[in-house]
């Protein structure tokens, strides 16, 4: 298992509640955790791994893909093509993609930017998203409003800030 993160993402977006808001934009930055099924990294320093080469190699040391806790796809042509780890590219075009649609609620963003990293990566365990929206228009100073969103078994690192 591995944690795979980006941190200060920055979109300029048109989200709130207020029409103004959804009109004139604002500043955000969005940080993503991932934590996803990485033990095919042993074997293929790639994205991607053929089950079948993985397969030959285990075999050789006396091991099974069940022993490394991998089960085969009910369609063998994903076998051929299986996620080794959770491409950050990836990642951050679907995010890019969900902040060019308005919401009103950050709420609703966030929870559809977990959803749709989970939907999109087969090997995906738990997803942590947090946005700030950097001073937000209350009527006074304030740096930034944020919300946060869990989708499955997370567990982030924490370091110094």
């Amino acid at each position: 298992m591995a944690t795979i993160a980006l941190e200060g993402m920055r979109f300029f977006a048109y989200h709130g509640y207020y029409e103004e808001e959804r009109i004139l934009g604002n500043d955000f930055i969005l940080d993503v955790y991932v934590n996803a099924e990485t033990v095919l990294t042993k074997f293929t320093d790639d994205l991607y791994a053929d089950l079948d080469e993985v397969e030959e190699t285990l075999k050789e040391n006396d091991m099974s893909l069940k022993e490394i806790g991998i089960k085969r796809s009910k369609k063998p042509e994903k076998d051929k093509h299986r996620p080794t780890t959770v491409n950050y590219e990836t990642v951050y075009l679907l995010c890019q993609a969900e902040m060019k649609e308005p919401t009103h609620l950050l709420e609703t963003l966030v929870e559809n930017i977990a959803e749709r990293i989970t939907d999109y990566f087969d090997n995906v365990e738990g997803v942590l998203v947090r946005l700030k929206k950097l001073h937000p228009p209350l009527g006074g100073r304030v740096d930034n409003a944020w919300v946060m969103a869990t989708h499955g078994e997370i567990e982030i690192p924490m370091f110094g800030e």
